[in-house]
């Protein structure tokens, strides 16, 4: 008898711009669909979070991958992590420039490396050396996804990220990334900071989305964790009290988690969130608004 397995994914919360996401949800969709596969015939969650997450980079829909914006000065500079659970391995990359995929980079520092985290230059020696799929013209291979003309003080944002249980009941989270739009050069946000935007360990696993500055003072992601462990909580009520924490910082977004029984929250504080789930049960949630 097969065990249970539960898939959660998003595209990003906060203000939603073009009020037709019929493109983003067929792209959300297939990817789930895909996703709910891999997971039925027992792909570990590692893989499988890997798997959406780059397909959500390439489709150029979110402000993310291929649908990155540069920075003020007009470099794309990239953010992403994975977190395993079960052994609480993690690997993220900063600032990166003139690479396809950030979440691959940033597994290959987890798979590659002793590091948890490389920036800027540093991040783009070793993605050189891995023989990872390079951005040669940058102009021509990025279609932001939203107007890069926003302002920082209105910290217009956009991220994907996964949440995946597998058969075996390993947990693992991913996050990736462009930044807010128009940021200054070297803007780090939430996103490949563990603890801060993505989390996984033996209770659950965690992907935020929202303004990074709020979600990095809150400790979202790990707040998460927190509450379930010391408090007790449902991974409904943590995830819940962890985005009231950072809308009292002064931020909004939201976040995906699903815990070690499949359980998954997908709440958000904001316009409207990207996101998709599906358990080993049959459900399936594909949403934008409420």
């Amino acid at each position: 008898m097969s065990r249970p397995f539960a898939l959660a994914l998003h595209g990003g919360a906060g203000p939603i711009r073009n009020a037709d996401q019929s493109r983003e949800i067929a792209n959300m969709g297939a990817l789930l669909d895909q996703g709910r596969v891999m997971l039925s015939k027992g792909s570990a969650a590692l893989d499988v979070v890997v798997a959406m997450i780059n397909g959500l980079e390439e489709a150029g829909y979110y402000i993310a991958g291929k649908g990155a914006a540069p920075n003020r000065d007009g470099v794309f500079e990239l953010d992403a992590a994975i977190m395993d659970g079960a052994a609480r391995r993690a690997g993220a990359v900063c600032a990166l420039s003139g690479f396809r995929s950030p979440i691959k980079a940033a597994r290959a520092v987890m798979d590659q490396t002793p590091h948890v985290l490389l920036a800027g230059a540093g991040a783009v020696g070793f993605c050189a050396e891995a023989g990872l799929e390079r951005v040669d013209e940058p102009e021509n291979y990025y279609t932001p996804a939203a107007l890069s003309s926003a302002s920082t003080d209105a910290l217009s944002h956009g991220t994907v990220g996964c949440v995946a249980l597998d058969q075996s009941g390993a947990l693992c989270a991913g996050t990736s990334t462009g930044g807010v739009l128009n940021k200054m050069p070297g803007r780090v946000g939430d996103s490949p900071l563990i603890g801060a935007g993505t989390w996984a360990d033996e209770r659950v696993a965690i992907s935020c989305t929202g303004q990074g500055e709020y979600f990095i003072r809150a400790a979202a992601a790990a707040d998460v964790s927190a509450r379930m462990k010391y408090a007790g909580m449902s991974v409904d009520a943590a995830a819940a009290g962890a985005l009231a924490d950072m809308e009292r910082q002064g931020g909004d977004g939201g976040l995906i988690a699903v815990d070690a029984k499949g359980r998954i929250a997908l709440p958000f504080i904001a316009q409207g969130m990207r996101r998709a789930a599906c358990d080993g049960a049959g459900n399936i949630t594909i949403k934008v608004f409420r």
